[in-house]
C-alpha cells in the first residue's frame, strides 16, 4: 500500500484528485486521523476538513494521479 500527506487548498483540487482517483483501477482512500472516505466520491471528499493534511492510501500505481499526489504534498507546498 503506498500512502502520500497532501493538502487540498481549493474545490478544483478536491474536484480533480476524484476525477483522477475514477480513472484509476484499484481502491483509493482519503482522510485523516480516524476519518476515512472513498477517494472516488465527490461528496466525501468535499465533506472533508481542507484545513487539515490528508493522507491518501491506494492499492495500486497510477502515474497521473502520483504526479497529482505530488503537486499537492506537504514537500511541495514548502518548496513553492
Amino acid at each position: 500500500m503506498f500512502r502520500k500527506n497532501i493538502r487540498l487548498r481549493t474545490l478544483e483540487d478536491a474536484k480533480q484528485l476524484v476525477a483522477l482517483a475514477n480513472a484509476c483501477d484499484f481502491d483509493i482512500d482519503v482522510g485523516y486521523q480516524r476519518v476515512m472516505i472513498d477517494g472516488k466520491s465527490i461528496l466525501g471528499v468535499l465533506g472533508l476538513d481542507f484545513n487539515r493534511v490528508i493522507t491518501v492510501s491506494m492499492n495500486g500505481r497510477d502515474e497521473a494521479f502520483e504526479r497529482f499526489l505530488d503537486s499537492k504534498s506537504l514537500d511541495a507546498s514548502s518548496a513553492a
